[in-house]
This record gives C-alpha cells, structure tokens and sequence, in this order.
C-alpha cells in the first residue's frame, strides 16, 4: 500500500517536471523508500529536495512510519533504462554483453536498440603492419549486461 502511494506521487513529480524520470524506487521491510532519479540535463540537490519533499509531505506519519532517501544516478552508475542511453549520445561508453566487451561513441540510441562507433587498429589485408578502421555494432538492449559512461579528464 505504501509503495501505491509513493509510486503515484513520483509519478505526479515527473509529469510536473518533465526533465526528470525516475531510475528506480525501493521500499524495504523496514519502511525505507529510496528513490533513485536521473534528468536529461543531470539532477541538481534542488531537484532531489523538491521530489523529497512533494512525496514526504504528502504522506502520513501516523499512519505508517518511513525513511525517505532521494538521491541521482551516479556517475559509475551503469545506464539501465533507454532514456539514459539516449541523454548521452555522443559519449563513450564500456558495454558488457554475454559474449563480449566493447568500448565506443554512443552514435544513436532508441527504444530497442543503441548502436557504438570506434576506430580500431588491425593487420593489413596484405603485408605487413596495421591499418585504422572503423568499426560499429548495434546492440539490443535485452544483450546488454552493463553498460557505463567512460569518464575521461
């Protein structure tokens, strides 16, 4: 009953706040609700107090008792939900698939499907050394495993 209602107030948050979408929201035995939100132009402490305070006060201490935790998705964070894919176009991403691993530019991204451009050094054809080429792989988001945000300084 409890997470009904938290759910319904988040979910009048983000209509209100069209940047901001939810990531996650938990509700342990204990009455704890930890809410984990993302924005197309990141989360401020601002935006994180404001959902704090439009779901805390809107419910009832009296009737049953909680702790309330709303806080960002963090930097090492893996993406989880298409939205986040598509607020970092351009960026590099690590994507860990059953198979394999690989490290490119997020080039495009939509509901199914995100899609990772990256130069590579290979043998030539004929001779010896190594030529440049561009490589590209588009991978459904149900073969994903992990995928993070490289940060580079």
């Amino acid at each position: 009953m409890l997470k009904e209602k938290v759910e319904k107030l988040a979910e009048k948050v983000f209509e209100e706040n069209k940047s901001l979408f939810l990531i996650s929201l938990e509700i342990n035995s204990a009455n704890h609700i930890k809410i984990v939100l993302d924005g197309d132009e990141g989360v401020s402490v601002n935006d994180c107090i404001m959902v704090s305070r439009a779901i805390e006060h809107n419910l009832d201490r009296e009737e049953e008792d909680f702790s309330l935790e709303v806080t960002s998705a963090g930097v090492s964070e893996p993406l989880s939900i298409p939205r986040q894919y598509k607020k970092n176009l351009g960026r590099r991403l690590k994507v860990k698939t059953e198979n394999d691993k690989f490290e490119g530019d997020l080039v495009s991204a939509n509901e199914e499907e995100i899609e990772l451009s990256w130069k590579a050094r290979e043998p030539k054809p004929v001779g010896k050394g190594k030529v440049t080429v561009q490589r590209e792989v588009v991978l459904p988001y149900s073969d994903i495993v992990e995928a993070k945000v490289k940060i580079t300084f």
